[in-house]
């Protein structure tokens, strides 16, 4: 078998999607040595004819036939707009559609995405979490048997470590953007007492949407961290901390939870289906109750140890291996339904 992924994403440097497609290029490689797997994008190249640059409509239908492609696989909201073979769409989530401030610059997703699903141009879906898979259910109106749920994992370098002994922080890992609640972080760490606040430490790409972040004794924007540098940065850290709105599965959790990290979360359903119990959620609105929260963790060892062994517990039972498994049997469907559809 021959599966094309878009790989577009990974013309960012950072990111939950970026990291999605090359973990999941690479799982699939390495359990299916067997099938070819390709990484279709028409970013950075040069010679394409003008009917070319048109990529989802022209360019991309035309390289999939010569290539003879069995499926291809839309990691981000898009698949070609010409059925030429089955083709899989991971919708991460529908945050596009739910706060245009939280995409600015996601117009097109908006407009496109939601024909290509209603006009069954992609034969499958996949979701990162059963949460969303209800969501993209209900809201464009999906049949059930259509739209798969299959989690992400944390990579295999994030291990458990020795926290810092000197100089202990909290820590945050993700995209600086809207939707990450960040200002509301920012003031509930700062109502902290002053015998109890340590340093705050904020790792990741910073958007041009991201509001102002004040600077502050203690507070310290990293700004983006090398992926090499993640894991140690994680198992440093007093706790991970991750207010956000809303997300689509959560990848920060569960890299923290690997490397043996205590986790203060929202209640996203996306984030609770993620931690299993294995986390401490607070509604994400309630400064008052984040600021308790820092509190509760900072002031009981015994609990933070508790949490330690719950959360590498859950981790343990997400793989990139048993994602590109799963995701794997999603194309055999794809072929099938869309052998069904043309006969």
């Amino acid at each position: 078998m021959k599966v094309a992924l878009d790989s577009t994403p990974l013309t960012v440097t950072s990111g939950g999607i970026s990291r999605y497609t090359a973990e999941l290029h690479a799982a699939l490689r390495n359990a299916f040595p067997e099938h070819e797997f390709p990484l279709l994008t028409d970013q950075g190249r040069s010679g394409l004819s003008m009917l070319e640059k048109r990529w989802w409509l022209y360019g991309l239908p035309k390289q999939l036939r010569g290539m003879n492609v069995d499926v291809f696989h839309g990691t981000d909201y898009a698949v070609p707009y010409l059925p030429v073979c089955p083709a899989v769409m991971t919708v991460h989530d529908l945050s596009p559609w739910l706060d245009t401030q939280w995409h600015s610059g996601a117009a097109r997703v908006r407009t496109r995405a939601p024909r290509l699903l209603r006009l069954g141009l992609a034969t499958m879906v996949i979701t990162d979490c059963e949460a969303i898979r209800c969501a993209v259910i209900n809201r464009f109106s999906l049949p059930k048997e259509r739209v798969v749920a299959i989690p992400l994992a944390a990579g295999v370098q994030f291990q458990p470590g020795t926290p810092a002994a000197q100089d202990p922080y909290l820590l945050y890992v993700g995209t600086l953007e809207p939707r990450k609640n960040l200002p509301m972080l920012i003031e509930a760490w700062r109502a902290l007492p002053p015998q109890s606040r340590i340093r705050l430490v904020l790792a990741g790409r910073c958007r041009e949407d991201c509001p102002p972040l004040p600077r502050y004794d203690g507070l310290e924007v990293l700004g983006e961290v090398a992926a090499q540098e993640l894991p140690a940065l994680y198992a440093a850290a007093t706790a991970l901390l991750y207010p956000s709105l809303y997300e689509g599965f959560g990848l920060p959790v569960l890299e923290a939870m690997a490397c043996g990290v205590p986790v203060l979360t929202s209640r996203d359903p996306a984030l609770l289906e993620l931690s299993g119990g294995a986390a401490l959620h607070v509604d994400a609105a309630d400064g008052k109750a984040w600021t308790q929260s820092m509190l509760q963790l900072l002031a009981q060892p015994a609990a933070l140890a508790a949490m330690r062994d719950a959360g590498l517990r859950r981790a343990r039972q997400f793989s990139w291996h048993r994602t590109a498994i799963e995701t794997m049997a999603v194309y055999a469907q794809a072929i099938e339904r869309f052998r069904f559809r043309r006969n």
